[in-house]
């Protein structure tokens, strides 16, 4: 149970809560034009992201983890290379469609935040997408287990998971739909429950 602003106590009621809360801060996100103005691809732009959708539920909005954190059986990178990581993603290229995906794969390795990672690197790719390629993913087209399996398969093997998402690509750039649905298919790509971490001494 992640300790909250909204003293909440109950796992099911902030899962409620964060997601009802979290869509808002998104929507105002995009309609006020604040998401065409962060740069793209860098992890400035993540954290102010991340920030945005969760200030008002946790005290880490927006704060790089000071925990080690594992899903399953696969550790996201150790606190003592995150920095670095981190810096290496902010140069990687993002000039094409593939690019952009193994950027995203390894900002999904790293794992900046402690709760909250998977909505905001969804919103941060279609940044990345918009302005480069002027296209974005159409999540409502991303199967969940599908994707799920593809990103568990990425650091060793990406094809699967570029396949995917090219396969949801879509032109309709600005469409708040569009978005919205993006949005609202975050929440059933996450378990609240299968997400260890270790405190640091």
């Amino acid at each position: 149970m992640l300790e909250n602003k909204l003293g909440i106590t109950s796992s099911v009621e902030l899962a409620k809560e964060e997601e009802r809360i979290s869509k808002k801060k998104a929507l105002e996100l995009f309609e006020s034009g604040t998401l065409d103005r962060l740069e793209s691809g860098k992890t400035a732009s993540l954290v102010a992201i991340h920030k945005a959708l969760f200030e008002d539920i946790y005290d880490f909005a927006g704060k790089i983890r000071t925990v080690n954190i594992a899903k399953g059986n696969f550790r996201f990178a150790p606190l003592m290379y995150l920095e670095a990581a981190l810096q290496n993603i902010d140069k990687m290229p993002q000039s094409d469609f593939d690019e952009i995906i193994e950027k995203y794969v390894e900002m999904n390795i790293a794992h900046p935040f402690r709760e909250g990672n998977g909505r905001a690197t969804r919103i941060w790719l279609d940044c990345i997408l918009k302005k480069e390629i002027s296209l974005v993913v159409d999540w409502s087209q991303v199967d969940k287990e599908d994707y799920l399996l593809a990103m568990e398969r990425s650091p060793i093997k990406d094809i699967e998971i570029k396949h995917i998402l090219r396969n949801a690509l879509t032109d309709k750039i600005n469409d708040r739909e569009v978005f919205m649905k993006g949005i609202d298919h975050s929440y059933y790509y996450e378990d609240y429950k299968t997400f260890k971490t270790e405190e640091l001494c």
